[in-house]
């Protein structure tokens, strides 16, 4: 295995549009043409939309938020991951897990010291995912969404 990331361009466009979840996964995650037209409204800098291929393969997708306004009044800011698709032939082979530590080290390499998520609450949602990889529940929700956090010390 030797993911990698790249920016969504006109040359990757088609590959991230493509990535598609499982069927039993759709209500828990936006497809990657919500997640592009989000980050084309949101100002520059804020999402960080990625192609995760393996080799020249596509295997998924991830978008960051950077540096966010959470409560929208100033009192906090975060990074952390917003979308995360890894396609449905290819789970279980260590991309999410690749995709997170990609999004750890963005963050970092910006100063940040904590990584943020929310998921699908619920059985058929990625929270042991994100538990198994060391994030913690901090008590929030958002948009009716668990919202947990994973230092990066």
């Amino acid at each position: 295995m030797t993911p990698h990331l790249e920016e969504i361009t006109p040359r990757t466009f088609e590959a991230a549009v493509g990535i598609r979840v499982r069927p039993d996964q759709e209500h828990a995650v936006e497809p990657v043409e919500r997640s592009l037209a989000e980050a084309y409204v949101h100002p520059a800098g804020v999402a960080w939309p990625r192609l995760i291929l393996d080799g020249s393969r596509p295997v998924g997708f991830l978008m960051a938020f950077l540096d966010i306004d959470w409560y929208g009044d100033g009192s906090a800011r975060r990074s952390g991951l917003w979308r995360l698709n890894i396609a449905a032939g290819e789970q279980g082979r260590g991309y999410g897990r690749f995709a997170v530590a990609a999004v750890g080290s963005e963050i970092r390499r910006r100063g940040g010291s904590e990584l943020y998520v929310t998921w699908h609450p619920g059985a058929d949602g990625p929270e042991d995912f994100y538990l198994r990889l060391g994030f913690r529940k901090n008590g929030e929700t958002s948009g009716g969404q668990t919202v947990g956090v994973l230092g990066l010390g």
